[in-house]
């Protein structure tokens, strides 16, 4: 990169200084001026005035085409034509200019035309200090011998700075160190070479890897000064000049007797302060070492640890001293050795032994407390401390061990009541542990049965129960079933079920059910009917096998459910020999909307069951007469006029609204007769209206007397089922049926009335 800029500097030369001697030769008259400034200027920064230090005019300029030739690189300047004023055409970089020439010439040949003229001018670049001094490298290493002699150098490779004159690289400094000292020598050119230069012997063991890094800087003459780092690393090699050193100076260990073979004993450490093979460490025993011990232990050559090889016997001997060496990998190793005491230590190698004399396999969960379970007996071979045993159970309160007077038997013997419905079985866990150091222990597990005594009664899922039945059930089906379980077992959880029947009269309805003692379905042996019966309510009683017997019972609610049974019954019109018809005379003058009759009607059920529709099956003259579908009023449409019939029979279809909706039909015949006529008519069939309307009063009071009892029934139930706390389902599920029943029977009350208050009779 330096010989290139070079060579591009002298063809600038060359070319300019061939130029100006074919100026001179041809034209024989120029000038020269120079001018300089300082690198890395704005654009259009003014370099000079060519026309007043020249003294041309600068009117004349532009005519005379006054000009600068250009060169075969781009121009670094332009002169105005107007004013003679040399300008900078954008910021020049002195570096790439004129590498490290110095000083930095620019020649700009200027011409005039007009008569031929041929100015020189020369532009200096000036230097700034813009550039750092920059090492090739950020980190330099060195690896130097331990055994290499003070005074040694060793080069460094020096820094580099674009800038030139005192803005170059005038000093190196190296960071404070006790090993080395910087050496600068000046090989010309502007080029100061670095060098460490070692003041005193390293020692790698003590220096490591001259973990001290050090840190070489390059600085420059300007002001401020500018600098430059590089890091060099020491690396200190490693010669054969250390042993390896034990980590103690005595090794003594206790071994237990009877230790598994590969078990540790100790594990011996030695350091060698050199690096690589020549620090790298080895272990093995002495090769005086006795060849029963050899049978005995082993060592293991990386790690230093001494193993078990053989059976350890303290009674066959307390003691061994073994002797062990440590030596590194170098050609020429260096060893230390070292002896270390192994003394055996007796252990207590017998566990206690727990064996169960005599035993009772289940025992009754009412039996009372201190009531003995088992017999155990408990033996260590072990002698002393390590032969004295002490036993225990677990944390099972139940159960507690009581010392006998003989030594080493105990009796296990219950501690508090038991509850085989809580827990069935125990496994009780008998532990039996000596006073040895270290202690052994031995443990046996015991499953003691608590058997079953009827302490439980009976208990039904559900109490009370509430059930309910659509009337016309089939007979001896079943309807519901209660269900009781036993928290016993075997005969004292078997139960059995039956209806309690005390004759009352209240409870004559249980003569119609019958349960299954077994499963506790309970079946009716006969139909219900809602118009009959309402609700009743019984007892169950659930016994189970046990001796002696213990039951429990269960209120059972019932509640019937209408079904859509019963047919409209016609009420009026009703002939004398007890069919649905009758006659009806109407005045020929009458206008429309004049009430002919109103059909009246009953159905024994309720709720939609019993809400009536009315409609025409037949009728001789549909826009005569028109049939109100909730009242049964029938009206007349229009006029009568002359071309009408004097008879008319209509047919009436009353249903209720049940799912399976059942009617019946009641005819009208309607006579039109003269005005006098059907006055004369009125008289007597005002007669027999009252008495209808008397039958109609005593059927309606009849029915609201039926609902008001039905109403106050239910209240009285419902009350007596709110204070039930255990089931407060039963007590809602009630409360919805009497709503249902009330509101059935409210809805059949207002409908009467309301044909009543229709007709105008109520």
């Amino acid at each position: 990169m330096e010989q290139r800029g070079r060579k591009v500097w002298w063809a600038r030369q060359f070319w300019f200084a061939f130029t100006v001697f074919l100026d001179v030769l041809c034209n024989g008259a120029s000038a020269q001026i120079r001018y300089s400034i300082s690198e890395e200027v704005q654009r259009e920064t003014v370099v000079g005035n060519i026309a007043k230090d020249l003294g041309l005019d600068k009117s004349a300029l532009k005519d005379r085409g006054y000009r600068i030739v250009a060169s075969l690189t781009e121009p670094l300047f332009r002169v105005n034509q107007n004013d003679g004023i040399l300008y900078a055409k954008r910021g020049i970089d002195r570096e790439e200019v004129c590498d490290r020439t110095s000083p930095c010439l620019i020649n700009l040949k200027t011409v005039l035309e007009n008569p031929l003229e041929i100015h020189y001018v020369v532009v200096e670049i000036l230097d700034i200090n813009d550039h750092s001094p920059v090492f090739p490298e950020k980190e330099k290493r060195l690896e130097i011998s331990e055994s290499a002699l003070t005074g040694a150098k060793f080069q460094l490779q020096a820094a580099r700075d674009p800038d030139v004159g005192q803005f170059s690289i005038q000093q190196y400094k190296l960071s404070q160190n006790e090993y080395f000292r910087l050496e600068v020598k000046d090989r010309g050119e502007d080029r100061k070479v670095p060098f460490l230069v070692l003041q005193k012997q390293l020692d790698r063991e003590t220096v490591r890897k001259l973990n001290q890094s050090l840190t070489l800087t390059a600085l420059d003459g300007g002001k401020p000064q500018q600098s430059g780092e590089m890091e060099i690393i020491v690396n200190v090699l490693d010669i054969n000049d250390n042993a390896p050193v034990f980590s103690k100076e005595f090794y003594s260990v206790m071994l237990d007797e009877n230790a598994p073979i590969g078990t540790t004993v100790i594990q011996v450490n030695a350091t060698d302060l050199d690096a690589g093979p020549n620090g790298e460490v080895i272990y093995s025993f002495s090769s005086i070492l006795n060849s029963r011990l050899l049978k005995l232990f082993d060592i293991n050559p990386s790690t230093g640890e001494i193993i078990v090889k053989g059976l350890i016997d303290y009674e066959e001997r307390d003691t061994y001293e073994i002797e062990i060496q440590a030596s590194d990998k170098s050609l020429a190793p260096l060893t230390t050795q070292k002896s270390v005491i192994i003394k055996i230590v007796d252990i207590n190698d017998n566990a206690p032994v727990i064996e169960v004399t005599s035993f009772s396999n289940s025992i009754p969960e009412d039996s009372r407390p201190g009531t003995t379970v088992a017999l155990i007996s408990v033996n260590d071979l072990d002698s002393g401390l390590n032969g004295k045993v002490i036993c225990s159970i677990g944390d099972d309160v139940h159960f507690a061990l009581s010392p006998s007077l003989q030594d080493k038997m105990y009796s296990l013997v219950t501690k508090s009541p038991l509850d085989r419905e809580r827990k069935s079985t125990y496994d009780v866990t008998i532990i039996a542990k000596d006073a040895g150091q270290p202690s052994l222990s031995s443990a046996k597990t015991i499953s003691v049965v608590v058997s079953d005594v009827n302490d439980n009664r009976p208990e039904f899922s559900l109490s009370p129960y509430t059930f309910y039945v659509n009337e016309a059930n089939e007979p001896r089906a079943s309807v519901f079933s209660v269900k009781a379980f036993d928290r016993d077992e075997t005969e004292n959880a078997l139960i059995s079920y039956h209806i309690l029947r005390d004759g009352s009269k209240d409870n004559k309805v249980t003569s119609f059910l019958n349960i299954n003692t077994e499963s506790g379905d309970i079946l009716a042996l006969k139909s219900f009917d809602f118009e009959t019966l309402k609700t009743f309510q019984f007892q169950v009683v659930a016994s189970d096998s046990g001796t002696p017997s213990l039951s429990s019972n269960v209120t059972v609610n019932v509640f019937i459910l209408d079904q859509n049974d019963n047919a409209p019954v016609v009420l009026y019109p009703v002939s004398s020999n007890g069919s649905a018809e009758g006659v009806e005379e109407v005045p020929r003058n009458v206008n429309a909307g004049h009430l002919v009759t109103k059909v009246r009607a009953y159905d024994a059920d309720i709720g939609y069951n019993g809400w009536l529709l009315f409609s025409l099956q037949e009728v001789t003259d549909h826009s005569l007469f028109g049939l109100d579908r909730y009242t049964g009023q029938i009206r007349t449409l229009r006029s009568f006029t002359e071309t009408d019939e004097a008879e008319h029979k209509l047919v009436i279809l009353v249903k209720d609204n049940g799912n399976v909706s059942l009617s019946a039909t009641a005819t009208v015949v309607v006579k039109v007769v003269e005005p006098k006529e059907a006055f004369a008519a009125s008289d007597v069939k005002s007669a027999t209206k009252d008495e209808e309307d008397n039958n109609v009063t005593f059927y309606l009071m009849i029915t609201l007397g039926s609902v008001s009892t039905l109403f106050l029934i239910s209240v009285i139930v419902l009350i007596a089922i709110r204070y039930e706390r255990r089931r407060a389902r039963g007590y809602l599920v009630g409360c919805l049926v009497a709503v249902l029943l009330w509101s059935g029977a409210s809805a059949q009350i207002r409908y009467s009335i309301t044909e009543e208050v229709n007709e105008g009779t109520v």
